[in-house]
């Protein structure tokens, strides 16, 4: 099966460099699928989950706070303003700013605060959440599959 190279950069490290199979990204114009050979181009990206496809592996999910991505038909670069894989998300951290976006949002409404600024981070808190409840349901399902030791 063909690959092409994915590599996700933050400002703080270079967190992928991998042959895959197909990576699906949050795009601004919608989530978009792009397969070995994709026609280039360049697009924005807001917050959202990137999947990661391998032949013979679980998928991949990386929490993405908006950034770029460049496409080649055998290469992509994603230039994230932030990212994390599901493993590095700390969920009781998620929740709080979640709760914490969810009044912001309120008083936004009712006084006037910056309305975009509250929205954004209930975003980004929810879909930090989304992904890391993927990584606990895949083991979840992993440990109910293995054959009990008794």
């Amino acid at each position: 099966m063909a690959t092409l190279r994915l590599e996700i950069i933050t400002a703080e490290r270079k967190m992928f460099d991998e042959q895959i199979n197909m990576v699906v990204a949050p795009g601004s114009e919608g989530v978009m699928g792009i397969l070995p050979h994709h026609t280039p181009l360049l697009t924005a990206l807001t917050y959202g989950e990137l999947q990661i496809k391998k032949e013979g592996e679980d998928d991949q999910f990386v929490a993405i706070g908006g950034g770029f991505m460049e496409v080649q038909p055998d290469h992509v670069v994603v230039l994230a303003d932030a990212a994390e894989y599901a493993e590095e998300i700390d969920v009781a951290r998620a929740e709080e700013a979640r709760r914490r976006a969810e009044e912001s949002l309120a008083k936004a409404r009712e006084e006037g605060i910056d309305f975009a600024r509250a929205e954004a981070a209930l975003r980004r808190s929810a879909i930090r959440i989304k992904v890391a409840e993927r990584r606990r349901r895949r083991e979840r399902a992993d440990q109910r599959s293995r054959p009990s030791s008794s």
